[in-house]
């Protein structure tokens, strides 16, 4: 069973909170209730994305528009029939190789799927600190992007993200409001490099 998305709001430059959509929302309500013009914007902290919520109308009608909370022990009786194996969540797409891969698939023990699976389940295994870099890597761009892109340092920063240089990048966005500044930092933590 996959972890909840958590999901940080912003209000300004200001943290408001962190939590899942389904908490977040009556927060975040209440706030633009309170604050009319305050300028919420909502992260995904596992990509760094901006995060769609209308908090337009009551409050029940918040709760309403939002997502059913996602149950993956349940399978969708909805969900329409796709190609490939259901049980195994098989998804069909095409592939495109040049005719010696084929030829080197066709040759594999269980076929080219069984050998193509195999295959990128043991690149998954030994690529995954570096998928994991370049994720906080890239959430943490992301973010910045959005809520310090015209901050100070923040070409610098972006620089230092990128190359990796923990140091430079604390240093450039010492300047920052002190919520963004803690938050990008959080999001690139399982970016640098283990030396750093």
């Amino acid at each position: 069973m996959s972890e909840p998305t958590l999901l940080t709001a912003f209000a300004d430059k200001q943290k408001v909170a962190t939590a899942t959509l389904h908490v977040l929302a009556p927060l975040l309500k209440e706030r633009v209730t309170r604050e009319p013009d305050a300028q919420i914007l909502i992260f995904n902290d596992s990509t760094g994305k901006q995060v769609d919520l209308n908090l337009h109308g009551s409050l029940a009608e918040v709760l309403q528009r939002l997502p059913a909370p996602r149950t993956p022990a349940t399978p969708d009786a909805a969900a329409p029939r796709t190609a490939g194996r259901p049980k195994l969540g098989v998804v069909a797409r095409e592939v495109t190789l040049l005719p010696r891969h084929w030829e080197w698939l066709a040759s594999q023990p269980g076929g080219a799927s069984v050998a193509l699976r195999k295959l990128v389940e043991q690149a998954q295994r030994d690529n995954r600190e570096v998928d994991l870099q370049r994720q906080a890597r890239d959430a943490a761009y992301q973010f910045m992007s959005a809520l310090a892109g015209d901050a100070a340092g923040f070409e610098e920063a972006s620089r230092a993200l990128f190359a990796g240089k923990q140091d430079d990048f604390m240093t450039q966005t010492a300047a920052w409001p002190p919520d963004v500044r803690e938050h990008a930092l959080q999001l690139a933590d399982k970016s640098w490099p283990a030396s750093a």
